[in-house]
């Protein structure tokens, strides 16, 4: 088994030097870490559509097409002298083990919340960084940083130590929100929405959901009910824009107790 992975990932690693060689592929060749950027993006997205969908038979493919990226960052660099696909999958090997001790070592951690408070403080000793909070990408979308920013300052204990002062916080921030709103102050609104936003994902890391995915998932159900409004009124024969409120409200309302009785 190991033999043949091993044959498989070096015939990868061939296939992507001939496609960036002299006589290889003119798009590949002109590729850079900058110019790749979005197409690693768009990838991962596609990884992560695939697997909220459960279409796990194509699981596999679109894995293949993130190796690629990260395959095709390799190549760049070691053209240009810079590192190798070797030096990657050995820093990765290298950094487990480091962050895993309980199970390459000798410490005792029992717990999942006990391993990532080990994993953060070892990587502030290990990477040398002075702020629990470093190392989250800007490039993340908001709520997902907000959620990581949040729990790496909780594995210094800047935390509260239960939920019930985190729902107060929320209703806190409504209030100024509102306030603000009624005093037509936009720049302190939108100030104060970021605290409510910010709030929430706080009670999303004591109810251990992540914020990001909770959004998403309300997406796709809205997408898929409105979807069916706009359907139920085609059928009818009868524009959205020309239908009162309360009618589009009762084929919403129509719609959602349809699923829920499926």
């Amino acid at each position: 088994m190991s033999q043949t992975i091993d044959n498989a990932f070096s015939r990868l690693l061939e296939i992507m030097a001939a496609l960036r060689s002299e006589n290889g592929c003119p798009w590949d060749r002109e590729q850079t870490h900058s110019s790749l950027r979005q197409h690693l993006l768009e990838e991962a997205y596609e990884v992560i559509e695939t697997i909220d969908e459960g279409r796990l038979e194509e699981l596999p493919g679109e894995l293949g097409d993130l190796l690629l990226q990260i395959v095709f960052h390799a190549q760049i660099a070691a053209e240009a002298g810079a590192f190798t696909m070797e030096e990657v999958v050995r820093s990765i090997n290298d950094k487990l083990i480091r962050r895993h001790p309980h199970v390459f070592g000798n410490v005792d951690i029992k717990t999942a919340d006990e391993q990532v408070v080990h994993w953060e403080q070892t990587k502030m000793k290990k990477e040398g960084k002075r702020s629990a909070i470093s190392g989250v990408p800007r490039e993340l979308p908001a709520l997902l940083r907000a959620y990581r920013i949040q729990n790496k300052a909780a594995t210094v204990g800047f935390d509260w130590p239960e939920v019930t002062p985190v729902w107060d916080k929320i209703q806190e921030e409504i209030a100024e929100l509102r306030e603000a709103v009624d005093k037509g102050l936009p720049d302190r609104v939108e100030e104060e929405l970021g605290d409510l936003l910010f709030s929430v994902v706080n009670v999303s890391r004591f109810l251990r959901t992540n914020p990001e995915d909770a959004l998403r998932r309300t997406i796709e159900k809205f997408t898929r009910r409105f979807t069916q409004v706009e359907e139920e009124f085609r059928r009818r024969g009868q524009s959205m824009t020309q239908a009162g409120l309360a009618e589009l409200d009762a084929v919403w309302i129509a719609i959602k107790q349809q699923e829920k009785q499926r």
